[in-house]
This record gives structure tokens, sequence and C-alpha cells, in this order.
């Protein structure tokens, strides 16, 4: 039975409702997206959930599904691979789209072609990986789609590691890139750190012989603070698209734009777009990491409630002239079947305010809770009979 309980987080701040609009923001971008992972709270949705071929941004779960394979210990970054004599046929030269510049029967390490794919967006380096660690490129595209169900993408499907267009088999919205960036920046975040924040990579020679170096096309890379990912796209079909990170001061922010007409308006819209989201919105502080928000109750456990506590600082994203009044209750499926661990995630917190969705932030169980042995479930069970 889904139980929820309202919290009272402090005198006063249910007393009023906030007072403050939604700050408001005009872009010409046909897509555009934001949402404040600190909070879960969407910021911005215009045309969020309309599909549109990615580009390069497809990359994203490319990277993403080898960063899991490494972090599981089932792909190392010093593996090499090698580049078939097919495979550097079809992406290489000017007709190939963007490029690492591998050459024929070069052995490249994963660490080096994730740099090609993140920091020089390499159709080719996308393929090289794509090979080597699935065989074929659409063994590995198989395995990009069954990651995309596990993170709730419902309205994506990729039909090749680079984005490269085919005809609309491969499609995303801004909602899911967004959520595919969260996933990437809190699932493997020593990777994310590691690659996505990268100015430049240097590979391949020239016919000349001198080094090929490349810069990363993200447009908020040094022109807003804390910007540290993620990645770019662009081809006829899909325009200027961007889906960009920064944190600044705990605030965590995902932005999606797509549909642009050209590289400067990409930049522009970019910049502008993450800018207004640290300027125009503010942070509300709620509950410390590990700090107790209520309790639930316990089934056939060796005790008969657990504490829910905060996984990380909680805060509310509000405009940023509102007033500090927030509606907060937590839902929880129960009571909470044992045995429980510490840490595990069984309840939500949601946050209620007039200008924005529901912000959904998780609860974990404060403490281990085994599972009652015979005389503890009679024990318990007689317990609640007189309660």
């Amino acid at each position: 039975m889904k139980k929820s309980v309202a919290v009272l987080l402090a005198a006063g701040l249910l007393a009023q409702p906030l007072i403050a609009a939604a700050p408001p923001y005009t872009t010409e971008a046909p897509i555009a997206y934001m949402k404040d992972l600190s909070s879960g709270a969407v910021l911005y949705d215009k045309g969020g959930e309309t599909r549109i071929p990615p580009a390069s941004m497809a990359k994203m779960m490319t990277a993403h599904v080898a960063f899991r394979l490494i972090q599981k210990g089932e792909l190392k970054l010093d593996t090499k691979f090698t580049v078939r004599p097919e495979t550097w046929k079809k992406w290489h030269g000017p007709q190939a789209g963007s490029t690492m510049f591998l050459s024929v029967g070069e052995q490249v390490s994963v660490e080096n072609l994730l740099h090609g794919i993140v920091t020089l967006s390499g159709n080719d380096a996308c393929v090289v990986l794509a090979e080597g660690i699935s065989g074929t490129e659409q063994a590995f595209v198989a395995a990009m789609n069954e990651e995309a169900k596990r993170l709730g993408l419902k309205n994506s499907h990729f039909g090749t590691s680079n984005g490269w267009p085919d005809e609309g088999v491969t499609y995303v919205t801004a909602e899911d890139l967004a959520k595919l960036a969260q996933a990437t920046v809190e699932e493997t975040p020593d990777l994310y750190k590691k690659f996505y924040a990268t100015r430049s990579f240097t590979w391949g020679k020239t016919m000349g012989g001198a080094d090929i170096a490349q810069g990363n096309r993200n447009p908020i890379l040094g022109k807003i603070a804390g910007a540290d990912g993620l990645k770019t796209g662009h081809t006829e079909e899909a325009g200027f698209g961007f889906t960009g990170s920064a944190e600044q001061n705990g605030r965590r922010l995902v932005m999606v734009v797509a549909g642009l007409n050209s590289f400067n308006s990409r930049i522009t819209e970019s910049v502008r777009f993450m800018d207004w989201g640290f300027k125009a919105w503010k942070a509300q502080p709620l509950f410390k990491k590990g700090q107790t928000v209520e309790t639930a109750d316990v089934q056939l456990g060796s005790a008969t409630s657990v504490s829910l506590v905060a996984p990380q600082n909680l805060a509310v994203t509000l405009p940023g002239t509102a007033s500090a009044n927030v509606q907060v209750k937590v839902v929880y499926t129960g009571p909470i079947k044992a045995p429980i661990a510490k840490g595990q995630q069984i309840a939500q917190m949601i946050v209620q305010t007039p200008d924005t969705p529901p912000q959904i932030m998780p609860l974990v169980a404060g403490e281990d809770v085994a599972e009652a042995g015979f005389f503890g479930r009679l024990w318990n069970g007689m317990k609640s009979l007189f309660a």
C-alpha cells in the first residue's frame, strides 16, 4: 500500500504560497529543455518530448555504455583495438564527417578512443570502439538500446554508434538526452570528469607529418563557470544541437538545445540558456546529507520501522525572487518488507511549488533492518495486534 506523509520543515514554511512566478525565458531553439539535477526540477521545457535526430549527441550513449563496462571491470582503459580496413574506408575522408584521423591497422587504446569520441566527436572512433567491444557495430548498438531501456529512455532508439543519419531509425528526445546525461554524471562520475571536460586532444598526422590537434566543440566550456560536459551534434537533418551540464555551488544543471540553424547560434543560445538557469533560479536547502526526514513501517523485520534519510544534501529549486515556502510529502509503498540495507532507496520526497512540476528526490534507509526470525515475527505480530 502506498503511503504518503506531509512533512513540516520548519515553522512558517507552509504558511504562505510562493509569491514569484517562474522566470520567463524565450529562445530561438525549436527544442530546449533544462533540469536541475540537485532537486529534480524541470526549469524549462520546449518540445522536450518531441522525437528528433540526435546527430553526434548519440555518442553520449556510446561513451556511457563503455563507461559502465569499465566501471564493472569488464573493459579496461588500456585495452587496444585494431582499426579494420573496412572501417577505415567507410569512416575516412570529408564524406565521413567528424574524425579522429585513425589509420588502417592502427592499434588504439580504449582511453584514446573515448577521447576521440567525447572530445573530437570522431565517427571513426565510435565504430572502432563498438566493433572492439562487441564484435560488430550492430551488436554494440543492441547494447545501447538495452541501456536505453534500463535508463527509462522511452522515446529513444539507436541505429548506429555515432548518430550518423539513418533515415529515422535513430531518434531521441531532449528529455531522454537529459536523462542520459544525468546517468553518466551520477553513475560514472570519475569517468565523466576524466573525459568530458577535456579542452582538446591530439591524434593523427597531417600529410606533412604534423600532429593533428582538435578542440572540444562544447560551447559552454570556459564560458560558464563549472561547465564540464557534454556533447554537441550537427547534421543537415538535425541542425545544430547541444546537451550540456555545469555545476555551481552544489547545483548541477543539464540543458539540451536542438534544431538551431547555425554554429554561432548554438554557442549563443547554449551560453545564454545555462546562464539563465543559474541566475534566474535559486536553491532552497531542505535537508542535509544523512538527516532523517521521516520513518517508514517495516514488515517482517528485526525492527518495526526504519528511518528515511537524505542520501545527499537536498534542496528545492525556486524562482530567484520567490519566498521560501514549499509543501513536502514523503511517499513509500509500505510497510516495507525486510531485509532492508542501509543506503537502499525505499522512499521518495515530493516537493510541490506552484511554478514548477513536482520535484521528486530519493530517500534511503538510514540503517540495516534484518529479516526477523520466527519468534521475532511472532513478537512483532503480537505488538501490532495490540497497538
